[in-house]
């Protein structure tokens, strides 16, 4: 298993809605998170600023992006 397969929720800290908002919309790991725009994930409903705190250095540190759109 790669880096970009960590699970997200293993390997950083949200908060349990942005949890449940990114497993809803099928997101699982950093290279499910990378098949999407960051700003579709911004309107995922539980998802806010806070989580991008967690999830942008994460993405980046694994040689991630998100998708452009």
């Amino acid at each position: 298993m790669s880096a970009a397969d960590d699970s997200i929720t293993a390997t950083i800290k949200l908060s349990r809605p942005a949890q449940r908002a990114l497993a809803a919309a099928g997101i699982f790991t950093f290279a499910d998170l990378a098949r999407w725009p960051r700003e579709d994930i911004a309107k995922l409903h539980g998802i806010g600023p806070k989580s991008f705190v967690e999830l942008d250095p994460a993405v980046k540190a694994r040689g991630l992006d998100y998708k452009a759109q």
